[in-house]
């Protein structure tokens, strides 16, 4: 069966300038696909793209085995929720609903059939008879929603659709939409700079940058396995600490030594005999850095740390010390005994570890 959605070797310029470079990426019926990064990397552009709002200046575009590239966006069987709700403010939000429908010659019985089943999945009932005016930005992204989930499309397409609420608000609309994902089955393709909001909805993350594909993956792969430096500072939060080292490899397995702010350095040993250069960054994540009397991994590697800073936060604590010349922030339990310029015995997981190349920024491992 043929991917609902298949972008095989797109680009996209205005003038001279290149906005999206040799994108390709392809998902199945009923994945939620997350294009994530940095502001004016592309994203919009390439959901653009897809909804044929923009032109495209190379490749194509396939919806359900169908190449889109010369169709126009109405005839691509494609719903899109965008940032500003753009609802019709005269209109109540029941007609907001149906106009696509009523548009497009759909009988009176069926809109209305359509109307109540939408309106009883996003709970909006109680709303049906009010104007946009009259709605919290929650209820007006419901709406918008709602307009969307009446088209039935083969495609749903969101950009930032949640970008304008507060942070409670946002994570119950991330929840909503996670919800409205698994009991539609439908086929989704969401923008975001929120890595976060990345994680908790994708089936599949596509992270960019300067117009170019970094990494496709599930958000456990990219979580765990960054393909670079990039993506390992992104995706994450706190981020991945990534401290300058030197690797050496031996009958042991591979030394890595960092330097220490007091000087001399501190020594750990992977077991693991990887073929390192001799300078390579180590990317860790704050959770794999934990108290040496907490529970203990197979792969964990003992060291004394000078504790800098020390940052409670409910169930964490974090613990922020300076390791390679980079400030280092381990992910402790909230009763750690550990104390801004006490030394305090840590645990690093390298199990859990990536090494990274200076120059290129690549993964090594």
């Amino acid at each position: 069966m043929a991917p609902i959605l298949e972008i095989n070797n797109l680009f996209k310029s205005y003038g001279t300038v290149e906005i999206l470079k040799d994108i390709n990426v392809a998902i199945e019926q009923g994945d939620f696909l997350v294009l994530v990064g940095p502001s004016g990397c592309g994203k919009s552009t390439l959901l653009n793209c897809i909804a044929g709002l923009e032109p495209i200046s190379g490749g194509e575009v396939r919806i359900g085995g169908r190449d889109m590239t010369s169709v126009s966006p109405k005839d691509r069987d494609i719903a899109m929720v965008f940032q500003s709700y753009a609802l019709y403010p005269t209109m109540t939000v029941a007609k907001n609903i149906t106009f696509g429908m009523k548009v497009r010659g759909v009988d009176q019985v069926t809109q209305a059939e359509k109307l109540a089943h939408v309106a009883q999945q996003l709970q909006i009932e109680p709303l049906l008879n009010r104007k946009p005016g009259h709605l919290s930005g929650g209820q007006r992204q419901r709406v918008a929603m709602g307009r969307a989930l009446v088209r039935d499309p083969k495609l749903f397409l969101f950009d930032e659709p949640l970008s304008n609420l507060d942070a409670k608000l946002r994570v119950e609309m991330r929840t909503e939409i996670k919800s409205l994902h698994q009991r539609l089955g439908a086929s989704m393709v969401y923008v975001t700079h929120d890595q976060i909001e990345a994680m908790t909805l994708a089936t599949k993350i596509v992270v960019m940058k300067g117009g170019v594909i970094q990494q496709i993956g599930t958000p456990a792969e990219i979580y765990n396995h960054p393909a670079n430096l990039f993506v390992a500072d992104f995706m994450g939060s706190p981020a991945m600490n990534l401290i300058p080292a030197k690797a050496r490899s031996g009958s042991a397995g591979t030394t890595i030594e960092i330097a220490r702010k007091s000087g001399g350095s501190m020594v750990l040993t992977d077991r693991k005999n990887l073929s390192l250069p001799e300078d390579v960054i180590i990317g860790v994540r704050p959770e794999n850095i934990a108290d040496a009397n907490a529970h203990s991994r197979p792969d964990s590697q003992e060291a004394d740390c000078v504790i800098d800073i020390v940052e409670p936060a409910g169930a964490d604590t974090y613990a922020v010390m300076e390791l390679g010349g980079k400030h280092v922030t381990a992910r402790l339990h909230a009763e750690t005994t550990a104390a801004p310029g006490i030394k305090q015995r840590l645990a690093f997981d390298l199990g859990k570890v990536s090494y990274f190349a200076p120059d290129t920024g690549l993964r090594l491992n």
